[in-house]
This record gives C-alpha cells, structure tokens and sequence, in this order.
C-alpha cells in the first residue's frame, strides 16, 4: 500500500488502508491461534511427559519393594520345594497323602511363578540391542507357548509381514514379551480359535517395524483398556497381573511402545508391539518360518 498525504486522501485511499490493516490483523490473528494452539500442545505434551515421568518413578519403587519381598520368599520356598519332592517319593505308596503332597507341590511351582514374574518386573530391563529377524524371535516365542496352545485346543498361526520385517531391539526380551502377549491370547481364546502373530511396517515418520498379535477371545472392555498394562493389574481367576506389565516395560526400554485395541474385523483383541526397525537381512542371513 502506498498512501500519499500530499493530497487530500481519497476514498481510494481508505480503502487500500483498510484493506492492509484488515490483512495485517487477519495475519496477527491466524498468529496468535497458531501459537495458542501450539503452547496447547506443548502443555499438553508435558504434562503427559511429567505423568508419564511420575509413573515410572512409582513402578520404579514399586519394583524395587517387590523385588526385595519375592528375594525373601525365595529361598524358602526354594527349601519347600525340595522337601515336597522328597515327600513325594517317599509316600509313593500312600495315594490320600500323595494327592495332598502333590497339591502342595503345585502350590509351591505357582508361587515360584509369581516369584519369576515379580523378579523379571523389577529387574534390570536395560536392552543389549541388536538386528534380529522377526520371524526368527517370533518362531522361539511361539515353540514356547505351543504345548499350552495344544493342552487348550487353540491354534497359533505366523502371518505375513514377519519373514520380511527385521528388528533392533534385544531379542531375548523381545521374546520373552512376545510370550507374554501369546500366553495372554491363549488364555482368552476359546477351544477351536485361533492366535495370530504378524508384523507390518508402521506408516509413521518413526522407523518403527509392528508385531501384531490377534486372538478369538471376547475382546477387552472399553474401562479397562487404559488399565491392562499397570502391575497387578488382572481380570484372571489366577495370574500375577504383571504379564503385560514387563511387555510393557520391555518395549519402552527399547524405543518402542505397546498398545491394545479390540479387533474391528471380528471379536478379540488386537496387541500391537512397536519396536525400532533394524537393518534389512543380509543375503542369504539364516531364517526361520512356520505356516
């Protein structure tokens, strides 16, 4: 705009300045909402990074207490044990106290099974990160939970994605949380259903390769799906709760994340674990499949 005053200012004049203070005024305007929009959600983005600080510190403490606790139950449940088999042997021939002898013993291992889960909780989750195939992980973490699928009647099917798809991560926690999540699906599903386990590449900017797990199960309750990964958090008759806790403290140790959903394509839940992509297999690299 360009207004002279060395004659009287004409309606022309009025309006061309108008004109730039209502454009100088738009811009200001469409500023300030970028910027309230911004400070909005940088706000928003700390205080979920102050939560999330805050509930690492909680299951910081709350691992360190439960550690101590399952290592004083340890040793003595240890000494139980032993004596359990003993009297196991030597009451061969007495059947009423056999049977109770035994129940003893199956009391005994499930505690020793809480004692493991507490202990993988709080223990140190520091990754020795390294390129690994999916298929490889996922193929040791399904011959693992295979004879519980079997003992139920579920099958456990490999999908696509996997034989292609390579990780950066530790793989002895990756397949220890992959355990976890098929255990979980096999518990929920129904005799004659079906567990999947596949991998795709997340479409976001991070580099971020997707291991799926899809079960036939009822699905999870909306109230809940925020709750399922805290500790001792559980809707089971039996279990610790801290199953999906440690899937959930190994995949943020590794750069990644683990979410769940309810599937949209069918009943059952759909647990999605995001981890760091690794570098492509090299050329004839040593793979393992499964139909």
């Amino acid at each position: 705009m360009n207004v002279s005053l060395s004659h009287p200012v004409s309606e022309k004049d009025l309006a061309s300045l108008l004109a730039a203070y209502n454009d100088v005024t738009e811009r200001l305007k469409r500023s300030h909402e970028s910027l309230v929009r911004e400070v909005g959600r940088l706000r928003r983005e700390l205080q979920e990074k102050n939560r999330e600080l805050a509930r690492r510190e909680r299951l910081s403490a709350l691992g360190e207490m439960a550690a101590g606790l399952a290592h004083e139950i340890r040793n003595p449940l240890g000494g139980i044990g032993l004596y359990v088999s003993l009297l196991e042997r030597d009451l061969a021939d007495r059947p009423r106290l056999l049977e109770i002898v035994r129940k003893m013993g199956t009391g005994v291992r499930n505690l020793e099974g809480i004692v493991s889960d507490i202990l993988a909780f709080a223990g140190d989750a520091r990754p020795r990160p390294v390129d690994v195939s999916a298929a490889q992980v996922a193929t040791s973490a399904v011959e693992q939970v295979e004879p519980k699928a079997s003992l139920r009647g579920v099958s456990l099917k490999m999908g696509e994605g996997l034989e292609e798809a390579t990780l950066h991560a530790d793989a002895a926690q990756v397949e220890r949380a992959l355990i976890n999540l098929l255990v979980n699906a096999i518990e929920v599903t129904p005799r004659g259903g079906t567990v999947r386990i596949l991998a795709d590449r997340d479409a976001g900017p991070r580099k971020m390769t997707r291991i799926v797990v899809l079960d036939d199960g009822p699905g999870i309750p909306a109230d809940l799906l925020q709750r399922i990964f805290n500790p001792f958090f559980t809707t089971k008759d039996a279990g610790t709760g801290l199953g999906l806790a440690i899937v959930h403290r190994i995949a943020e140790a590794n750069g990644g994340s683990i979410t769940a959903a309810n599937r949209t394509d069918g009943d059952g839940a759909m647990f999605v674990l995001s981890l760091p992509t690794g570098s492509p297999a090299r050329e004839g690299a040593s793979s393992t499949s499964r139909g």
